[in-house]
């Protein structure tokens, strides 16, 4: 019989960020065998639409010479055994220009990131602008530059296009960020990548002592529509943990919890299980994605339907806002909108905090200051930060982030 991975927990979270069609899933698939786009309008549309996750396995041979030694196998292509480096959470965020609040979303899960560029268009392309931006907002700075899709240019066009990367970059957080070029489709240059993920993209370090906080980024209800009544398993939440432990029978609280008429109640509930990608956990840490099945009536959870919310030890919690004061830091520029003006009373804002997604209607305004209304109330600290998009036409356009007073 063959014998089972032992069950782990990923140590981090990556982000996989760029511009539509440049072979962000592609590259996902070949660094874990998955393919996030799992959807059903993902799949007729061939774009990503929602926050896509999967886990490699990173192993290294000590008897291959450099960075041949690196793979996502436990034997080497010379077949000798390889040893294992750590476990890595992929989070595949959509690149398409209405999209950017999930983009935002998911930065909120990340440790570092991936900024895939393809070498066969001209650079920088819209969203791989305003995803950089994302980055630099988010402040995540552990960043690879990942050049795909170089199968698909001469060595001239490529080097032309790493030209206007490095000249793209100048300035930005990522301006020495190291440049990989890959052909995701081929798995050409994935070894490079990996030692590079591993030299640049460490494993934070956490702290496991302070109270529980996990941002949920899914749930979901795996009942079947014909269990029996009897059998029915409670609902689940997906998610990362940012700070803190839970373990298997502990009680926790989700805020700002679910709508209950014009209100939202936060609700109480008992861990029943965690799962990762490789199998069931006795404890969840912070790092890698993880699943907390609960004893939640799982009308509750089904559809995703409990995003944005917190996880924490009960009476741990910051208040849910619904109101908030902020002090705003505004991007000079951004796409779609070019020059960014200050805000205005009465302008509908998306705010992104966490793993939260809402509308805030600005009711007074001072300088390099805002008060908002939200439409659902967020979860969040004194001092925490949310991130601020402003329409234009039919999309949303990142313009800065403000910290809550």
């Amino acid at each position: 019989m063959k014998s089972q991975k032992q069950a782990r927990q990923a140590e981090v979270n990556i982000g996989i960020v760029g511009h539509v069609d440049h072979g962000k899933t592609s590259l996902v698939k070949a660094l874990t065998g998955e393919w996030t786009d799992r959807h059903s309008e993902e799949i007729t549309r061939g774009i990503t639409m929602r926050l896509g996750y999967a886990d490699a396995d990173f192993y290294k041979c000590d008897e291959c010479n450099g960075s041949e030694g690196y793979s996502i196998k436990d034997v080497c292509a010379q077949n000798h055994k390889a040893k294992l480096l750590r476990t890595v959470s992929f989070v595949d965020c959509p690149g398409h220009e209405t999209l950017m609040a999930i983009m935002m979303s998911g930065a909120s899960l990340m440790d570092g990131a991936l900024l895939v560029i393809a070498a066969n268009e001209d650079c920088p392309q819209p969203q791989t602008r305003e995803h950089l931006y994302a980055l630099n907002i988010s402040e995540i700075k552990n960043i690879i530059i990942v050049q795909n899709k170089i199968d698909l240019v001469t060595k001239e066009q490529a080097l032309k296009n790493y030209n206007q990367i490095k000249e793209f970059l100048k300035g930005s957080i990522a301006e020495n960020a190291t440049i990989i070029p890959v052909a995701a489709h081929y798995g050409v240059n994935l070894d490079l990548l990996i030692e590079a993920i591993q030299t640049y993209i460490p494993t934070p370090k956490r702290d496991e002592n302070k109270p529980l906080k996990m941002l949920v980024a899914r749930s979901f209800d795996i009942n079947k529509p014909s269990q029996d009544v009897s059998k029915i398993i409670g609902g689940v939440v997906g998610g990362s943990i940012i700070q803190g432990t839970v373990k298997i029978g502990d009680e926790v609280e989700i805020r700002p919890g679910v709508a209950v008429k014009d209100n939202y109640v936060p609700v109480k509930t008992k861990v029943a299980s965690i799962q990762a990608s490789r199998g069931s956990l006795d404890i969840g840490r912070p790092g890698g994605l993880i699943a907390l099945g609960t004893q939640l009536d799982p009308f509750l959870t089904k559809g995703n339907s409990m995003i944005g919310n917190v996880v924490g030890k009960p009476d741990t919690l910051p208040q849910s806002l619904k109101e908030i004061v902020i002090a705003t830091s505004l991007l000079k520029e951004t796409v779609g909108l070019g020059k960014v003006t200050d805000i205005i009373r009465g302008e509908l804002l998306v705010v992104n905090a966490g793993t939260s997604t809402t509308l805030g209607n600005v009711i007074e305004t001072k300088k390099g200051r805002a008060k908002l209304v939200l439409k659902k109330p967020i979860c969040i600290d004194k001092g925490g930060k949310v991130v601020l998009s402003r329409r234009a036409s039919t999309r949303w356009c990142l313009i800065g982030y403000g910290v809550i007073e």
